[in-house]
């Protein structure tokens, strides 16, 4: 599709147009489900936070102003349904392992487990980590791009991409018996 043709679907879905609304949600809601299971490994939890951030889309599409790219806004809504989805979820702590995708194989199961070892190392790391990994290596865009989505300087994402390979080496090196 292109941009000209989005802005003006996006328009007419702001403008209060269900049919384009609906056509804009089709177009990006694998984005928004493969970012919410990105970001807790689990299909029904990514489900409820997709659902949230298509609850989020529907009433707040109105504030999108083009200054960045649709992409990039809906990101952002998705990491703050995910954020919030998060918080609520440490109220009521489950310990079950996040389960695969219906359509995984068992190297996906495998994936899983060790994408929520990983987010519980980037947890304790600190604020904007996680969400930080997962533009830039999970989503496979640049450091400016990921600072654009969360608000922040591009040196910031660079700095934060650096803690986390320097934590990760230091931990694989704990782990093999090195210093």
């Amino acid at each position: 599709m292109d941009d000209q043709h989005l802005t003006g679907l996006i328009r007419r879905a702001q403008g209060g147009d269900v049919g384009s609304f609906a056509e804009l949600l089709d177009l990006h809601y694998d984005t928004i489900y493969r970012f919410a299971w990105k970001w807790c490994g689990h299909r029904t939890n990514a489900q409820d936070i997709a659902q949230q951030s298509c609850l989020k889309l529907a009433a707040t599409l109105v504030q999108f102003r083009f200054q960045a790219a649709f992409t990039s806004w809906l990101y952002q809504l998705v990491i703050r349904c995910a954020q919030d989805w998060q918080r609520a979820q440490r109220r009521h702590e489950h310990d079950s392992l996040p389960e695969n995708e219906p359509t995984a194989d068992a190297g996906r199961t495998e994936d899983s487990i060790y994408l929520a070892q990983l987010f519980e190392q980037l947890d304790e790391l600190g604020e904007g980590m996680r969400e930080t990994a997962l533009l830039v290596h999970a989503e496979g865009l640049s450091h400016a791009e990921a600072g654009a989505i969360l608000g922040v300087a591009e040196a910031t994402i660079s700095w934060r991409v650096h803690a986390i390979r320097k934590h990760m080496n230091k931990r694989e090196a704990l782990m093999s018996g090195g210093v």
